[in-house]
């Protein structure tokens, strides 16, 4: 690995592709420090003390992760891609029942990038909404004095004002740094933002382990243990496929014949990668934020209401709802992904078109509904596994090794192998061009 890494830092495009991330990444960082107008740094500082454990701190926790750890600061870049990646949750589960989008969907590199335009547009009004209610969020919890400004009467009108439009020009600066390395760098931009902003907290959370009086040798050791077989089985689990032969006959184009031959298709255990445990967060933290608007309600039970809705939903590993609820969205989503997924690579019509078959199975529906099968029983798997992945720091809390003294947490580690696997394979694929040998053999 280390030769190929020699080799791709050999490449001028290849090199320049890699420095060129890194600089996106770190002007990222920068940018992440960036505070938003009229917020009271000492008390934002009180609020994310690693000895702070409470309830509201893990919903917050949780957007930070979302966010690339600029909640932390509560900088301009406090939101991340997080309204992005609602507004592309929100189009996909539209795309089917739309039959305007439906067609964009099948109109090639042209209809994709009509769909992305709807979502930039749908993100500048989710983005606005959620700087609000979040900012709401932050006060319900904490009082009014993290944000003395905050509110839309009077002499606090502007100083909101300019404090949403921070946040909003914020998030499309993020969305833009994204597109910019999935452009001209290596990997997918807005995952590797999100990688950046977990792997930087790696050494002052090491920092903080390594510092607790309170954790043993033991508790130590055991967590190495656990971070060690939680990364070997997500590995395994994401190079997991399960391979269906295919037959070709013989093909008769123009003057030529070309003779059958075999094949197969790989059918990976867990297709929809990390992306569901994204959409997961994304969801579950919105009741959240939603709430955050009506907790300062005058009304008792609407107050009330909305503080039982926040307490549900802010990651708290003493409720049992949250765990379960986050559970079956992943298993969900995995499963909604995916078929998402299939759907779009149209397997059965594509091996029609080229003469291909499945041994033992006639062309068309037989074929579609065989492949639907075999991934729905795979994706079984994958899902479970995706979604044990998401609730391991609430499943290890009884034994006293819950997420306050992980590195990284079970979520995010299952993003950071998964983007360190996918980038690695985009070099792979550069190298291999080049007639070298890649990262992964």
């Amino acid at each position: 690995m280390i030769q190929a890494v020699r080799n791709a830092l050999n490449l001028p495009d290849l090199r320049r592709k890699i420095l060129f991330t890194f600089l996106i990444l770190a002007i990222y960082r920068l940018a992440s420090h960036v505070p938003v107008p009229g917020v009271d740094q000492t008390i934002l500082a009180q609020l994310f003390n690693p000895q702070n454990t409470g309830g509201a701190n893990q919903l917050l926790l949780l957007l930070d992760l979302l966010s690339g750890g600029a909640v932390a600061n509560f900088s301009v870049l406090a939101m991340g891609v997080y309204p992005y990646i609602t507004a592309s949750i929100i189009l996909q589960l539209l795309i089917p029942i739309i039959p305007q989008l439906e067609e964009l969907s099948k109109e090639g590199e042209a209809g994709r990038n009509k769909i992305n335009q709807y979502t930039y547009y749908l993100t500048i009004p989710l983005a606005a909404l959620q700087a609000i209610g979040q900012a709401r969020l932050f006060i319900a919890q904490f009082g009014p004095s993290i944000l003395p400004s905050f509110g839309f009467s009077g002499a606090n009108l502007l100083p909101t004002i300019t404090m949403i439009a921070a946040m909003v020009g914020g998030t499309m600066f993020a969305i833009w740094l994204g597109e910019l390395i999935s452009e001209q760098g290596v990997g997918n931009g807005l995952s590797i933002i999100i990688f950046g902003g977990i792997v930087a907290r790696v050494p002052s959370n090491m920092g903080r382990l390594l510092s607790n009086p309170n954790q043993g040798v033991l508790q130590v050791i055991a967590f190495l243990v656990i971070t060690a077989i939680t990364m070997f089985v997500i590995v395994v689990v994401q190079e997991g496929t399960r391979r269906i032969p295919v037959q070709y006959g013989r093909r008769v184009r123009g003057r030529k014949m070309y003779a059958g031959g075999s094949t197969f298709i790989p059918l990976k255990v867990n297709t929809a990668g990390m992306i569901p445990l994204i959409f997961a967060q994304s969801i579950l933290t919105f009741p959240a934020v939603i709430a955050g608007f009506f907790v300062s309600s005058t009304t008792t039970w609407v107050r009330d209401v909305s503080q039982s809705i926040i307490n549900i939903f802010n990651g708290n590993s003493n409720n049992p709802t949250y765990p379960i609820l986050y559970f079956l969205m992943v298993v969900g989503f995995t499963y909604f992904y995916t078929d998402v997924m299939v759907q779009q690579q149209n397997l059965p019509e594509t091996l029609q078109r080229q003469g291909g078959f499945i041994p033992g199975l006639r062309p068309g529906k037989n074929t579609a509904s065989y492949i639907n099968a075999v991934m729905h029983r795979i994706t079984f798997a994958g899902a479970v596994f995706l979604g044990a992945v998401a609730v391991l720091p609430f499943l290890l809390q009884p034994l006293g090794l819950g997420s306050n003294i992980l590195l990284i947490s079970s979520a995010g580690l299952l993003i950071v192998v998964g983007v360190v696997i996918d980038t690695m394979r985009q070099l792979e694929a550069q190298l291999l061009m080049r007639h070298y040998e890649g990262f992964i053999r």
